[in-house]
């Protein structure tokens, strides 16, 4: 069964990466997984690094692996802002493993409660699931 079809936008630091009218979105909150459909109630959530979904029809999906960010749902559109979007096939496992054993030393290294600390457990958490979903 078709579902109507809503605007979605998704923005990088670096540009737009898709923006069409889709049947579905689905992702990951700061508070569990997420679907929204057209109509949806108005919505404002932060994301964390995992999979996006983007559903043309049941059939046609695009698939992101998507950083940190935020999703906006209003008036019946999605705007979803993230550090970064990336799909499947472009993610580089060496390059990534290598972030990520880095940023484990930033995070070893770095004292308790500092920005520093806090900017390593986040790339560590990205380049954890973003090695997940390139699997």
């Amino acid at each position: 069964m078709a579902h109507a079809k809503f605007p979605v936008e998704v923005l990088t630091p670096e540009g737009e990466v898709f923006a069409e009218e889709v049947e579905m979105i689905s992702t990951r909150t700061g508070l569990g997984s997420i679907g929204i459909l057209a109509r949806h109630e108005p919505l404002l959530a932060t994301l964390v690094p995992g999979e996006l979904r983007i559903y043309r029809s049941q059939d046609e999906i695009v698939r992101f692996a998507a950083a940190e960010g935020y999703l906006q749902f209003i008036e019946n559109r999605a705007l979803l802002l993230v550090e970064e979007a990336i799909p499947p096939d472009q993610l580089d496992r060496p390059v990534l493993e290598s972030k990520l054993s880095d940023a484990r030393g930033v995070a070893e290294r770095a004292q308790e409660g500092s920005e520093e600390r806090a900017s390593a457990l986040r790339d560590i958490a990205r380049y954890e699931a973003f090695l997940a979903i390139g699997q």
